[in-house]
């Protein structure tokens, strides 16, 4: 059964479905689609061609499905997707795709938002992510699984932020972070590996074949690329093979400090 509140202004033609609480002013727009068990709570406004997952909880004074923040955008059909349980804070704001972007926001299942973070146009996000208070995504992001963005961090459009990856609070990000890697710093350069977030997820050996292909690429003071292609020319291990091809695909490069070889 639904526990929808009188004060609240669902448009005719949005798809509610079952157990789903909506809370006293809210607002749900005619191309809305709420999934099963998702609790709305007041103030919260779901804009445009939105659809939520299942089991999600989404606090007071989100704003979630709003035009982007892009001024080429002439209001075009443009999406924005949802996974399930995902934790939505006070004051979040998700902006849906763009034509240039696609035509579609991502997000993934199982992430947490804190209040005031920003999710602008054309993102993609994985599952199991945190973002923490007043992190910001520009248009076209993307990010895998399991990664994490501290506080008051901003992160520059096009950016691209591997799985397991971490950047610290009050960073500033311009540059892609590879998986299983730790930024930090305005701007956020590397500092190592996500030792915590991969000791959560990843079995020791597999961590210790992470090391290594670490020291071999950003401390070794040889050509990125080359030795990424060496390394994926030698290695079985999944997750070498992971950062090893982001390395190779990188667009905005990867900031870390050059040494002499």
């Amino acid at each position: 059964m639904n526990k929808i509140s009188p004060l609240a202004i669902i448009e005719d033609g949005a798809k509610i479905g079952d157990n789903v609480e909506i809370g006293p002013y809210c607002y749900i727009s005619s191309d809305a689609t709420i999934g099963d068990g998702t609790k709305i709570e007041q103030n919260a406004l779901i804009y445009g061609k939105t659809t939520i997952g299942k089991n999600n909880h989404i606090f007071s004074h989100a704003v979630i499905g709003s035009p982007p923040q892009d001024l080429k955008f002439a209001g075009e059909d443009v999406e924005l997707i949802i996974g399930d349980n995902n934790k939505i804070r006070e004051f979040t704001l998700f902006n849906p795709g763009t034509k240039g972007g696609g035509g579609k926001t991502i997000i993934g299942s199982h992430n947490l938002f804190m209040g005031y973070v920003h999710i602008g146009h054309d993102v993609i996000i994985g599952n199991h992510c945190i973002l923490a208070n007043a992190a910001t995504l520009a248009g076209h992001v993307e990010m895998g699984d399991y990664a994490v963005i501290g506080g008051m961090t901003p992160v520059h459009q096009f950016v691209h932020i591997g799985s397991y990856a971490m950047i610290a609070g009050a960073s500033a990000l311009a540059q892609d972070i590879p998986p299983y890697c730790m930024a930090e710093g305005n701007r956020a350069t590397l500092r190592g590996l996500n030792l915590t977030g991969l000791r959560r997820n990843i079995d020791r050996e597999d961590i210790d074949e992470i090391k290594h292909a670490y020291k071999e690429l950003f401390e070794a003071g040889k050509a990125l690329k080359d030795v990424a292609n060496e390394l994926l020319e030698k290695t079985t291990n999944f997750h070498v093979k992971a950062l090893c091809d982001f390395v190779l695909k990188t667009k905005r490069g990867i900031p870390y400090e050059r040494k002499n070889s």
